[in-house]
């Protein structure tokens, strides 16, 4: 239900003390204006000790208590004690008052507001969120004030109101996308004093403004999503000229947004003279500075009250309304879409971008075509019962004598059959591909509609995030490679918590000597020779970097997945990007192998090692989801390099190209395959692993 913002100047009242000196709560709204000036000139109206305490309390002690304090409040309240969190947020209050902590003071208002939320006081949640907001817009601290806006969000979120919750969702995003470009400041400890995190914020806004057919909005955030889960695993992931953009307000939206902005900056300029004021102690404020800070406090109040009359009045009330059905046809020239657009329209191939969002009780589709409005398909599928689906076709998937197509024809009834029209009218050739969740540990190219493989249909070419990918950078015309391999011996390497056994690759002589005859510069460096300190200065001379070795992706951290050299010694995916390759077009880790140990996450780890190759330069990498451990590594990437030398295809093309001869068993009419049968190798477990991920061309 909406808030009664009526009555919000009567309960706001009560909180006002707050602002000013100490805080006072009442059993019920009926406060009368005698009892609330009372409040506001006096340093303790809500209880005298907690200003005594706060005074007694030793100086370095003080950020540890405000902390304590909150930390007990936020479990209280989770215990449906309310009012006892309540008591424990009003002495950290006073305390961060009485110390100048003005980041703490924000933070416990947070905290106020989540309480008051759980009682579902939304109004008195509100005006706490939004004293908050003052103080930390005041600060200049674009994190504290993002994710403020996403309690404003959320608040709104729960008592149906989206499209109040969307415009407070976005401001958290512009905010967050804003303070990207100082990542450090993103990886500084924030206190829990928010309701939901910054990805859910990133998700609940998606998942609303698809819900209202804002699509274009609604494939800006996923995109950012992407930005936002890298920052999760990674941290210190900086934006760019495209990420600081954030996303748009729409016009429908603007009226509000600068009331909220024209609100805030006279707030602050309210609170900095406030703040001046408070840093002298209260025995040595005069009696005209104890009468400003009371001016003040009423005039910070009075802008909230003037905003909220203003939020709740019936001209925007009936604004806010009309967002929904008017926002969907005059969002189609943001622009993000179009710069999303005008890069696939110069592709050479036709080609359309893809975005899945798994929720709880739906996959929702989004497909972005150079010549069309971005297309969204719902798909009524539970998340519990897609990761089943998807774990069983991994199942199936590393294990070439089982059926497969049971689940791969699932898994294409749910991801392409609902947009398959679409696909057919845009001539689509090529799927850039975005998958979330555990969408990230099954090849979209397996998939099966009956008859055949997705791959038999199109090219697919992963990418992180459009906002992070240069999808139209040429590749060079001359091919020289560096290929290590590790193909004898044995490492034990720590995994988790566990040690794992890694053996040479028998066939990874065949697969670089092949490579070597399909392409003549060719550098080999084997086994020991192939060692970091070997390889990687040597990397950016070539165009093509092949590392014929073991590589895991493992959940967790990012310190927990590596690349193993020749000579036992490994990377992890968190040093991958000191490497140094600009002037490399495509690594290639032929032997990758995801889920180790059985165990699936959210596919983060495969997200994070597309974009540290990014950050070496690298224009695209492949990678494998599993290893193959017999001669269809050696087969597909004979097929992949001879394509790719002798014919002028892209390298997604040429990937699609060797994948096919595979199915086919046409790769064996090739000298330097293997002598094998002829459809040895056309169960998807040998030529499905190899995704690429970044620039296809």
């Amino acid at each position: 239900m909406r808030p009664n913002l009526r009555y919000v100047s009567v309960v706001t009242l009560t909180l006002l003390s707050v602002v000013g000196f100490g805080m006072a709560y009442a059993e019920n709204n009926q406060v009368g204006t005698n009892t609330k000036l009372r409040c506001l000139t006096t340093s303790r109206c809500a209880s005298t000790d907690f200003g005594e305490k706060a005074q007694a309390l030793p100086q370095n002690n003080q950020l540890s208590e405000i902390e304590r304090l909150n930390q007990e409040a936020i479990k209280q309240s989770q215990q449906g004690q309310s009012q006892q969190a309540l008591q424990r947020l009003e002495k950290a209050l006073a305390i961060s008052r009485e110390y100048g902590e003005r980041s703490w003071e924000a933070i416990t208002f947070n905290n106020i507001g989540r309480v008051y939320q759980t009682q579902r006081k939304y109004s008195e949640a509100l005006q706490s969120y939004q004293q908050a907001v003052f103080i930390n817009k005041e600060l200049g601290d674009l994190v504290r004030l993002g994710k403020t806006y996403s309690n404003m969000g959320y608040l709104f979120d729960i008592q149906n109101q989206p499209e109040l919750a969307i415009l407070f969702y976005k401001r958290c995003v512009i905010n967050r996308e804003k303070a990207r470009l100082n990542p450090s400041a993103l990886t500084a400890r924030q206190p829990d004093a928010y309701s939901i995190t910054v990805n859910q914020t990133y998700r609940f806004l998606s998942e609303r403004l698809l819900k209202q057919e804002r699509i274009p909005e609604a494939q800006r955030t996923m995109d950012l999503l992407k930005v936002e889960e890298l920052e999760e695993y990674l941290q210190n992931v900086p934006g760019n000229q495209r990420t600081i953009k954030g996303i748009d307000i729409v016009a429908q939206e603007k009226p509000i947004t600068q009331k909220l902005d024209q609100t805030l900056d006279n707030a602050v300029v309210l609170g900095k003279e406030l703040t001046k004021l408070r840093k002298i102690s209260p025995e040595e404020r005069s009696p005209q500075q104890k009468q400003r800070i009371e001016q003040l406090v009423l005039n910070q109040q009075q802008l909230l009250d003037e905003f909220n009359k203003f939020l709740d009045s019936p001209p925007v009330r009936a604004q806010i309304e009309q967002i929904s059905r008017t926002a969907r046809q005059q969002n189609l020239d943001l622009e993000s879409l179009n710069q999303v657009r005008n890069n696939l329209a110069r592709l050479p191939q036709k080609s359309a971008l893809l975005y899945p969002l798994i929720l709880k009780d739906s996959l929702e589709l989004v497909l972005v075509t150079p010549e069309s409005p971005p297309i969204h398909r719902t798909v009524a599928v539970t998340s519990e019962n897609l990761y089943q689906t998807i774990e069983d076709f991994r199942q199936a998937l590393i294990n070439p004598s089982q059926n497969i197509k049971p689940p791969a024809h699932q898994l294409y009834n749910w991801l392409i059959q609902p947009i398959e029209k679409d696909l057919k009218f845009s001539g689509t050739q090529t799927l850039i591909y975005a998958p979330d969740d555990q969408l990230r540990y099954i090849p979209l190219s397996a998939l099966y509609d009956g008859k055949n493989w997705l791959v038999e249909r199109f090219s697919v070419n992963h990418i992180t995030s459009a906002s992070l990918t240069n999808l139209n950078s040429p590749k060079q015309s001359a091919l020289r490679v560096l290929a290590g391999a590790f193909t004898k011996g044995n490492y034990r390497i720590q995994v988790g918590n566990r040690q794992v056994a890694f053996a040479g690759l028998p066939f990874a002589t065949q697969e670089v000597d092949s490579l070597a005859a399909a392409i003549p510069e060719t550098k080999k460096l084997l086994n020991d020779a192939f060692s970091p300190r070997v390889a990687v200065p040597q990397m950016d001379d070539y165009t093509i970097v092949h590392l014929a070795t073991h590589a895991a992706f493992v959940v967790g951290k990012p310190e927990d997945s590596f690349i193993l050299f020749g000579n036992g010694d490994r990377v992890n995916f968190r040093n991958v990007s000191t490497w140094s390759l600009p002037n490399v077009d495509l690594v290639v880790l032929s032997a990758c192998e995801t889920g180790l140990g059985g165990k699936l996450g959210n596919g983060e780890e495969i997200l994070g090692f597309g974009y540290q190759m990014q950050q070496t330069g690298a224009k695209a990498a492949i990678a494998s989801l599993w290893s193959v451990d017999d001669g269809g590594t050696q087969a597909l990437m004979s097929a992949f390099y001879n394509i790719l030398s002798s014919e002028k295809l892209t390298k997604t093309q040429a990937l699609r190209q060797a994948q096919i001869s595979l199915i086919t068993g046409s790769q064996a009419k090739n000298n330097n395959a293997p002598a094998t049968p002829v459809n040895n190798f056309s169960h998807p477990y040998y030529w499905a692993p190899f995704i690429l991920i970044g620039n296809g061309l």
